[in-house]
């Protein structure tokens, strides 16, 4: 079975459409749809129609239960801008769907144990990027949320795509789909192989201009918002 994996859409229809298009079984959304960008209510009716199973991200509990969202300094003014408007844009439905996600999903499919969750496996805050210590993920797995029985943690947060072994755990970030912060402006996702075990990583151009002309016409911040997507960080 292929599972695309998908994370840190941030209300950008039009990359979250073009990555739809890659073929799947199934998929599975890490969180954060909201926040950044113009269409925060488009991408959950989207999610919803598609049935895709998703996880509450640091930007959706954000929003759904208007608390800090503890996002990194340099994006945070942003973030906090861009809430106002999206709950001027999300009905009560929407905001509900966001409160009901859950924090962690576990799949076993083909004899392949996977941990899905947001951002580390004791909260929906903390970053495993490729830079974080062997030490420091360690830590994490001793203390998590709910156990982490599987050979697979997946995790999205960082938006930077990462498949990484830490003993007999597979650790697999599909990178960003609606605001990549890896210097590569394209939208990303993987397709996770339930056979083999394998992670295959994608990036694919949408119309990002369609975005930002959306931004510049609805948002605060815009330039800062625009450049952000244009520079891929």
């Amino acid at each position: 079975m292929k599972i695309l994996l998908i994370a840190d859409i941030h209300a950008n229809l039009e990359a979250l459409r073009t990555i739809l298009e890659v073929p799947y079984d199934r998929a599975i959304c890490l969180g954060d749809i909201v926040d950044y960008g113009p269409d925060p209510d488009k991408c959950i009716e989207l999610l919803q129609k598609k049935n895709i199973p998703t996880i509450r991200g640091n930007h959706d509990n954000a929003v759904a239960f208007k608390v800090d969202c503890q996002c990194g300094y340099k994006y945070k003014h942003l973030s906090i801008a861009t809430r106002e408007y999206t709950w001027e844009i999300l009905d009560q439905s929407q905001m509900e769907y966001l409160q009901k996600l859950p924090l962690v999903i576990r799949e076993e499919i083909d004899g392949k144990k996977l941990f899905l969750t947001h951002a580390s496996p004791r909260s929906i805050f903390e970053y495993i990027k490729p830079e974080t210590t062997d030490e420091a993920i360690m830590a994490m797995l001793a203390d998590p949320m709910e156990p982490v029985d599987a050979e697979f943690l997946v995790v999205g947060h960082s938006h930077i795509p990462m498949n990484r072994e830490l003993g007999t755990l597979t650790i697999i970030n599909p990178g960003s789909v609606g605001q990549p912060r890896d210097g590569d402006t394209r939208a990303g996702c993987a397709v996770f192989d339930t056979e083999t075990g394998g992670a295959e990583f994608l990036r694919l151009d949408y119309d990002i201009d369609a975005v930002c002309a959306k931004i510049e016409e609805r948002m605060p911040h815009a330039d800062e918002l625009v450049g952000i997507l244009k520079r891929g960080y």
